[in-house]
């Protein structure tokens, strides 16, 4: 058992005063409702600063749009009772599908506007004429207990987040080695490797709603940058670093193993990688580490020759990959660190694939099921409560609505639906012990926080460990929520219990509605992001023009990002989650073709546009029957093919004679950057031999065939795997002459 840290301690006991000085205030002023502003504390504060301050602003703000939108909707509409269960269920919708579209913290805005409506104005359908003071003193409150926590998180030994921010990557970087150190052994399958690809994918995402909480905590904006940065590059390291399991899996079964110097080179690959990654140096003065580990992989790169064999293509392949790992580790060490140190010396290395796209992947068809579950569960509830004629019904469907609207993002939302059902019953226990039991005795405040003071602070403790967040917030807002507290102690227990059993049976209710609409679980979620990565893969390989590569890239990332934890963790070579990073391989290798394409001659765009044209072809099919299809044997030799003509083509390149483009002109033009690096990437090129004036065109020719070799393996080590690979290695090109 984890016993709680002083922090945790700090928290609750922050949390504790910032509640009562709210519920003395709000006693001080008579408002009629003072716990809602006790419960507001506990609902937004947080143990850092900046979570605090953004969920207190945009609770403010949903609360404002809910509580207005409950004065314009009631009077007109009180008096048709299911058209306004519709209005109600409808307005809810709306901006629950707001919410669910915004992954940032502001989706808490309409989160909380859609269900303030209901909680304001059902319970007035039976005097619509306090509509709007009901309105006003909720939204006074609320405001109370978002102002006293607010202060209260910023002035009392506040909790920035950007320091945390590195603490909650420990756990990435630790994940990070072990599935690199496991990759460069060439091993992609196992229980431990799947469950670690899990947990990286499940990090990074969680990192998205932790930054757009920084701009509140006083942080640079430079930091604030590079923390986008930072996670930009831990997406791309996954798929970076698998894409270099196939052709080192490859090359043992084609060898027995790997060359002295090559299995050197991957054992201080990683053992760099599992060094410390919180250097201070990393920030200031170049890595030597690197630079020696990035020029050993230029060292070692086969020469145009030796690309005539498939040992020689695979190696090639591999090495470039490797290249490109080594300057995303660099990044994100130099990120992590200028980070910690708040320098301002950073400058990127990895530039092959553009990144910094803002794009994000979302499942609109998803979604709307999902707000139509919770719009129907609306509707239907009011339904029972109208025909029921219960007069405390309306509880009952403010609690369903509230519960259908928090969890509707999940794949599966009854396991969560019934943990607010169990919290809400033990809620109902504790109210009523203090409300019969404890109350009685208080006649002033002081003892009124002493007794408060044992449960809610150990309740406290709990609510920053995410797995108790849910249930013990739950029980501490239920639980201030329904002892009601009042300027007069005054209690009813058949009024206690007909109120506080309507929101528990809405909470069941929710639970059963949850559980019958939404019976799939995450394949059904997992299946829909497969089939539309697929099709972004025939966008990939199709000849349309492509808005903006970057934002193309972040989609498919963020995609990615978003199936992996849906999958169960494996030790299967042909796991869900290792076909959907050859898939992503499979279109960023087809986005490199499309590249390369403009750069070679005319014989070979046509063996491209084969290539791409089969690629789609393919895809298309596996989304015409809604799964994965056998790779075809044609679409494998139309690679084979494009691999043999051009490894002919560098071999007499390298021989001899400049190459000429599609217009059959010799290509010129300055050295380019070495393989694994775009333009202005940091590692220099080799000096350009000035023997002839057609060198440097030679070296931009065999650049481009270099790359295009590349990303036909990747493509078709992508499509076919080592596991499933014919005993025969693709067909040899023709000795050039």
């Amino acid at each position: 058992m984890v016993y709680p840290s002083v922090r945790d301690w700090l928290f609750s006991a922050k949390t504790f005063a910032a509640a009562m000085i709210a519920l003395y205030i709000a006693l001080a002023l008579e408002l009629p409702r003072p716990y809602w502003a006790m419960a507001t504390v506990y609902i937004v504060s947080n143990p850092f600063v900046g979570a605090t301050r953004s969920k207190a602003l945009y609770r403010a703000l949903g609360t404002a749009l809910g509580a207005a939108g409950a004065v314009l909707i009631v009077p007109p509409f009180v008096e048709s009772p299911f058209l306004f269960s519709v209005i109600v269920a409808v307005w809810t919708g709306s901006l629950l599908f707001l919410s669910m579209n915004d992954r940032t913290a502001r989706s808490y805005v309409f989160l909380l506007a859609g269900y303030t409506l209901p909680l304001i104005a059902l319970p007035a359908v039976t005097n619509p004429t306090t509509i709007f003071d009901l309105a006003i003193t909720r939204t006074e409150e609320i405001l109370l207990g978002i102002v006293v926590a607010s202060i209260v998180g910023s002035v009392v030994f506040p909790s920035r987040l950007a320091p945390t921010l590195i603490e909650r990557t420990d756990a990435w970087f630790r994940d990070a080695a072990f599935y690199a150190s496991e990759t460069l052994s060439g091993r992609v399958a196992g229980a431990a490797i799947s469950a670690s690809r899990q947990r990286l994918a499940a990090t990074v995402n969680g990192l998205e709603f932790l930054l757009s909480q920084l701009t509140y905590d006083h942080t640079r904006p430079d930091i604030v940058r590079r923390a986008r940065a930072l996670q930009g590059r831990m997406q791309i390291f996954l798929p970076l670093i698998s894409s270099m399991a196939d052709p080192l899996i490859e090359l043992v079964k084609q060898r027995g193993g790997h060359a002295p110097d090559i299995e050197g080179l991957l054992l201080d690959v990683a053992k760099w990688i599992r060094s410390p990654t919180l250097d201070a140096r990393l920030a200031e003065e170049p890595a030597h580490e690197a630079d020696a580990l990035r020029a050993r992989t230029d060292a070692l790169r086969p020469s145009a020759e030796a690309l005539a064999s498939w040992d020689g293509a695979l190696l090639s392949n591999a090495l470039w990959r490797l290249g490109q790992v080594i300057d995303v580790w660099r990044d994100i060490r130099c990120l992590r660190a200028t980070i910690v140190n708040e320098t301002v010396l950073w400058r990127p290395h990895f530039r092959h694939w553009r990144l910094g796209g803002t794009e994000r992947f979302s499942d609109y068809g998803m979604m709307l099921f999902s707000t139509a579950s919770a719009v129907g569960a609306i509707i239907f509830a009011c339904g029972l409560w109208i025909t029921s004629g219960w007069n405390d019904g309306a509880s009952a469907v403010a609690l369903a609505a509230v519960s259908c609207c928090f969890f509707a993002a999940l794949d599966e939302p009854a396991p969560a639906v019934f943990k607010f059902f169990l919290a809400t019953c033990m809620s109902v226990v504790f109210a009523g012990l203090y409300v019969f039991v404890v109350l009685p005795l208080v006649h002033d405040f002081a003892m009124l926080v002493v007794i408060f003071a044992g449960p809610f602070l150990i309740i406290g403790t709990l609510i920053p460990r995410p797995q108790f967040t849910l249930v013990t917030m739950l029980t501490a807002v239920n639980t201030a929520t329904f002892i009601s507290i009042q300027s007069a102690y005054e209690a009813d227990f058949f009024v206690f219990i007909n109120n506080n059993l309507a929101g528990v049976a809405g909470l069941l209710f929710a639970y059963l509605w949850t559980r019958a609409t939404r019976p799939f679980g995450a394949e059904l979620a997992a299946s829909r992001l497969t089939r539309s990565a697929w099709a972004d893969v025939v966008v990939s390989a199709s000849t349309a023009a492509i808005e903006d590569q970057r934002n193309l890239y972040s989609r498919m990332l963020d995609r990615l990002m978003q199936l992996l934890p849906r999958h169960a963790a494996s030790d299967s070579h042909r796991h869900p989650s290792i076909e959907s990073f050859r898939d992503f391989r499979v279109a960023l290798n087809a986005l490199d073709l499309r590249r390369t394409r403009r750069k070679l001659t005319a014989d070979l765009q046509v063996s491209i546009d084969d290539v791409l044209t089969g690629v789609r072809q393919y895809f298309e099919q596996c989304i015409a029957h809604r799964t994965r299809q056998p790779v075809p044997a044609a679409l494998i030799e139309t690679i084979d093919a494009a691999v043999a003509r051009v490894t002919t083509l560098n071999i007499a390149q390298s021989q001899g004679g400049a190459p000429t483009s599609q217009e059959g002109q010799p290509e010129t033009g300055a050295p380019q950057p070495p393989q694994g690096q775009a333009d202005g990437a940091d590692t220099p090129a080799a000096a350009p031999t000035p023997a002839t004036p057609a060198a440097p065109a030679a070296r931009s020719g065999e650049r481009w065939l270099r790359e295009t070799l590349h990303a036909l393996v990747g493509m078709r080590l992508s499509l076919f795997p080592p596991q499933g690979a014919p005993a025969n290695p693709p067909p040899q090109p023709e000795t050039a002459a």
